[in-house]
């Protein structure tokens, strides 16, 4: 009988967190075993979703942003400032699409990512960039967006099970929502949007499900969907580990150095390379074998 892997070994081995896979676990994407009362999963099954979902990528059309009259498709892109949006809007260019940024100012601590999205969006080339205020500290329930202490830890491996304190409610739905309004006044019918359901987070509004929902709705809602103009939102990066994200952007030129992922950064704008979104961001940079450039105040142990 092969060695079986436990429910860590085998999150680490699909690049997710443990909630995540257990999510997973529930929807029937991926199989566990009991054995004397312990979860388990056999390393061939392992094996066979990641090879599953990277033939299911490899196999999916490739998006065209260019005409049939060689003019470019106009696409909205959700600019954080952070590695993934940066990766997003490179494969949204690398793909033809005249390029619209939008970032948001909605009262996050780490205020130092719209400073780095600027930059990302200048240093790429988009066609115009704009960046949306709203206040999301009305509300708060969120480390992100109230006086609530960022979770730190020494580890990627001690990442917590759930959904993090890092989780803003609504988020991606406000923002889907702004970028809508913003497509439908340039005649876009594309959305671009770096969420990874792959990867740690937990967060409800990453999911594949959330996704299709999502353009469902703006189909219904807006003229253009009404007048047979259809919506599509790309996440080009939803089925990459956030390694795989990274080399995908070093193969499209993206300078990481340019952007910054850190939910509690220093005043100078360092990284504390404790928090969850930096030490997944470390761990992505070292399975590459690449030293991350983005600075940072203490580097944390990522394996």
């Amino acid at each position: 009988m092969e060695p079986m892997l436990s429910v860590k070994q085998a999150a680490s081995a699909l690049g997710i967190s443990v909630s995540t896979l257990y999510r997973m676990v529930d929807e029937g994407a991926i199989r566990k075993l009991k054995v004397r009362h312990r979860t388990v999963f056999e390393r061939t099954e392992v094996e066979r979703y990641i090879k599953a979902q990277r033939a299911e990528a490899a196999a999916a059309p490739r998006a065209t942003g260019i005409r049939t009259d060689g003019t470019s498709k106009r696409a909205v892109v959700l600019l954080s400032g952070g590695l993934d949006s940066a990766t997003a809007l490179a494969v949204a260019k690398d793909q033809g699409f005249a390029c619209y940024a939008i970032s948001f100012r909605y009262g996050q601590r780490h205020v130092i990512e719209l400073e780095a999205a600027r930059t990302v969006a200048e240093t790429l080339g988009v066609e115009a960039h704009v960046e949306a205020e709203i206040d999301l500290r009305l509300f708060g329930g969120s480390a992100l967006t109230a006086d609530i202490d960022v979770p730190k830890h020494d580890s990627a491996d001690d990442l917590d099970d759930g959904v993090p304190i890092t989780y803003v409610p609504a988020r991606n739905t406000v923002f889907l929502s702004f970028a809508l309004a913003w497509a439908e006044v340039l005649k876009a019918d594309d959305l671009f949007l770096g969420v990874n359901a792959l990867d740690f987070s937990g967060y409800p509004d990453c999911r594949p499900d959330y996704i299709h929902a999502y353009e469902h709705m703006a189909n219904l809602a807006t003229v253009r969907g009404t007048e047979g103009h259809r919506l599509h939102i790309h996440t080009p990066l939803i089925n990459l580990t956030k390694g795989e994200t990274i080399l995908r952007g070093v193969d499209l030129g993206v300078d990481y150095a340019l952007t910054r992922s850190c939910y509690d950064p220093s005043e100078q704008g360092e990284s504390c390379g404790h928090c969850d979104s930096c030490l997944i961001r470390l761990r992505g940079f070292e399975e590459n074998g690449l030293t991350d450039p983005a600075p940072y105040v203490q580097q944390a142990e990522t394996v």
